[in-house]
């Protein structure tokens, strides 16, 4: 029997599909779970909307809200291990990764919770006979909307900062990865957030997404995912004139200029591209290289990438798992295809690993491919895996017009020892976030944010917590006589 989920603060079966967790490391059933319906929709929403006009959610003192919300990162630090372990069963990640994810979480419910109990209002400064004040309140219902990649990470940035502005949230996690959505509900539930603030709805994007976003009682929705699904929300939220936050998909340059530290590079480029079995919107799967140094950085690198352990991601040795899914690497070995048509050359992997329990699994080797333009469809378009395509440049403007040459803006990395380029260059790539001489560094208290079609709005950061809320401007007379006007 599948197991229930979490609908306006009881746990029943859902009337929808059932919804399988599958170990991409075998292929085994991780758990199954009785998705949500339509109908499981409005009762969640109906549930979150007399429980968000509570007063005793309402009016909760900042502090009291905030040392909710701190219990919820003790109870995920309390059960660190297991949570990782079952992020692991999930999608797949290995569990030194799944560990870090799962400390990440625990952060961002204890940095939100600062931010709750230490945001201010605003006097403003007045021009007439009246006391004026911004204040700001929570949006309401909040629709979050999470991925597959990394959900106790990503469920944890939008649910923080969402309770901790005072909405009740619908929490939408991936097909893939329904577990540790509902233990992270199981959670709120324990650390004393009321019955009703949060339900989590597991089902198809198609159909319990939708009715999670065109419900006239949610106002607000967090969403991070493909590029193409983010567009279709922001379609559907402007015919209700709802507020969003979209952080979608990337094809993130890495740059590494001819006076780099190579070894801090290539461990850094190996490190962008192929953590996370490159399943990351941050993934720098274009790679650009001062043509002075193209050919030997490249052996550097594909000597190091050849030295990569992919295996079983319950080893604390493993550094790549297995792909999500299936079909998600019958699309990977696509691009790989159609970059061996268009003339590229695959100079380390770009096929499934063999022996050792990988047929078992879905797995793909760490590919890097060179000969082709940054007009190739490998370099345009996201993968989303193991494969990064390497391409000279020649001086800044060569540069900054290729890394530029794309859809995306979601983040870019930059290796050279000269502050002066770094910072000449980052300001002018098009992307949110900058990273020099590292990667995929991450803090809670940074925001984040994508350009162009890798996003709206900006996650994460004190003012995070001010992108779940709506502001209000009072104005108190002062004035001694009746406003002359109607006099």
């Amino acid at each position: 029997m599948a197991d229930p989920i979490l609908i306006g603060g009881d746990w029943k079966a859902g009337q929808g599909d059932v919804v399988t967790s599958i170990y991409p490391a075998d292929g085994s059933v991780s758990g199954e779970v009785a998705g949500a319906s339509p109908d499981d929709v409005n009762a969640a929403v109906a549930a979150a909307v007399k429980a968000q006009a509570d007063p005793g959610w309402r009016d909760m003192l900042p502090h009291m809200r905030a040392a909710l919300l701190y219990r919820v990162a003790d109870i995920i630090q309390e059960r660190h291990e297991a949570l990782a372990q079952l992020q692991r069963r999930d999608n797949g990640k290995p569990i030194m990764e799944t560990r870090a994810l799962v400390a990440s979480a625990a952060g961002t419910f204890r940095y939100f919770g600062a931010a709750c109990e230490t945001a201010e209002d605003e006097v403003t400064p007045s021009r007439g006979p009246y006391l004026s004040m911004s204040t700001w309140e929570p949006a309401g219902v909040v629709a979050a909307i999470t991925p597959w990649n990394s959900p106790v990470a990503s469920d944890a940035q939008k649910l923080a900062p969402a309770l901790a502005a005072g909405n009740a949230v619908i929490l939408k996690p991936a097909g893939h990865t329904p577990l540790v959505a509902l233990e992270l509900g199981r959670i709120c539930l324990e650390a004393g957030i009321p019955p009703g603030i949060v339900s989590v709805l597991p089902g198809a994007g198609s159909v319990i997404g939708n009715a999670i976003i065109q419900h006239p009682d949610v106002r607000m929705v967090s969403f991070t995912g493909g590029t193409t699904t983010g567009k279709a929300i922001a379609h559907m939220a402007a015919d209700k004139l709802m507020p969003t936050i979209l952080e979608l998909g990337g094809k993130s340059p890495t740059i590494v200029f001819d006076d780099a530290e190579i070894d801090h590079a290539v461990n850094g480029v190996i490190f962008g591209i192929f953590s996370s079995a490159g399943q990351s919107c941050i993934a720098g799967s274009r790679l650009f290289v001062d043509r002075a140094i193209y050919d030997d950085f490249l052996e550097a690198l594909v000597a190091k990438t050849r030295t990569l352990r992919v295996g079983d991601p319950e080893d604390d040795r493993t550094q790549m798992g297995p792909q999500i899914s299936a079909a998600h690497r019958e699309s990977i070995e696509a691009y790989v295809a159609r970059a061996d048509s268009e003339g590229g050359k695959v100079l380390v992997g770009g096929a499934r690993p063999s022996g050792n329990g990988f047929e078992q699994g879905f797995y793909y080797a760490p590919t890097v491919i060179d000969g082709l333009t940054n007009a190739s469809t490998v370099a345009q378009e996201e993968i989303f895996g193991p494969v990064v395509v390497a391409l000279p440049f020649d001086g800044e403007d060569d540069l900054i017009a290729q890394a530029n040459d794309s859809v995306y803006g979601l983040a870019c990395g930059l290796w050279t020892r000269d502050y002066r380029r770094a910072w000449r260059v980052g300001r002018r790539i098009q992307s949110g976030t900058m990273w020099v001489n590292t990667y995929k560094q991450f803090s809670i208290s940074t925001p984040f944010a994508g350009w162009k079609d890798s996003g709206w709005g900006a996650e994460k950061g004190r003012l995070g917590l001010r992108n779940y809320m709506r502001q209000k401007s009072f104005y108190w007379g002062l004035n001694d006589t009746p406003i002359p006007w109607a006099d």
